[in-house]
């Protein structure tokens, strides 16, 4: 039997390490790779728009199952639609096909270029500790929320990945998602209503969509119960395409 493959995209501020806790819980055999997104980590050059990233991560990955968490949700749904044979399931963590109107989108790029400016102010410290004080990320502890991995990153490649590739700056892949027919996994945390919100929309436009809810949890759902979710990614990899 042939290994299978599997890539992992992280979330903004987070690095390729951010998906440690769950890899180390994981159970079935697979190869994976855990790619540093633009501007984060060891991958410095943020100034990529997001189908650029996606062309990126096409261009670094091995064919097969790719999994994505917030922003890396975003980045990995771009890869599915640019690039649809590099990927057999796609795996969406927190994720969202963008905002629907052009009102949206002017009023959060603004507010991501305004955030941008700020992170290159204040530098990485100050603000990694304004982001993890957000209540988004209120399901993370001091033990959980991996603040130095996150404080590895520059103040500006956050800042340029923010405005290059911040949700503000997504076109809205709404009316593409029925372009996807490969299993697609939704995975949110019951107590992040936005994202419940938004997966429940995503699912009947999908060819083959099935959306899990992990209680108790918010958005950082991997970090917040990585057991429950080491458990859907063991299952999710095991299943036969």
């Amino acid at each position: 039997m042939t290994t299978k493959h599997v890539t992992f995209l992280h979330g903004f501020t987070q690095t390729g390490s951010s998906w440690s806790p769950v890899l180390q819980l994981m159970k079935a055999e697979f190869s994976s790779q855990c790619l540093d997104a633009p501007g984060h980590g060891a991958n410095i050059d943020g100034s990529r728009t997001l189908p650029q990233c996606a062309d990126d991560i096409a261009a670094a990955m091995e064919p097969g199952i790719l999994i994505g968490y917030s922003m890396g949700a975003r980045m990995a749904l771009h890869v599915a639609l640019q690039h649809p044979t590099m990927v057999s399931q796609l795996v969406l963590i927190s994720g969202t096909p963008g905002l629907v109107t052009e009102e949206e989108r002017t009023a959060r790029r603004k507010s991501d270029n305004e955030l941008a400016d700020r992170i290159e102010e204040i530098g990485t410290a100050s603000f990694i500790d304004e982001w993890l004080a957000l209540p988004i990320f209120s399901g993370l502890t001091m033990d959980t929320n991996q603040k130095d991995d996150r404080l590895r990153n520059t103040a500006k490649g956050l800042a340029d990945s923010l405005r290059c590739a911040g949700t503000g700056t997504q076109e809205s892949l709404w009316p593409h998602l029925r372009q996807l027919s490969i299993p697609t996994h939704l995975i949110v945390g019951g107590t992040d209503a936005k994202f419940t919100a938004i997966a429940h929309d995503m699912k009947p436009l999908l060819q083959s969509g099935k959306t899990t809810v992990v209680p108790s949890v918010g958005h950082t759902v991997h970090l917040e119960d990585p057991t429950t979710v080491s458990q859907l990614l063991d299952s999710i990899i095991l299943r036969n395409d």
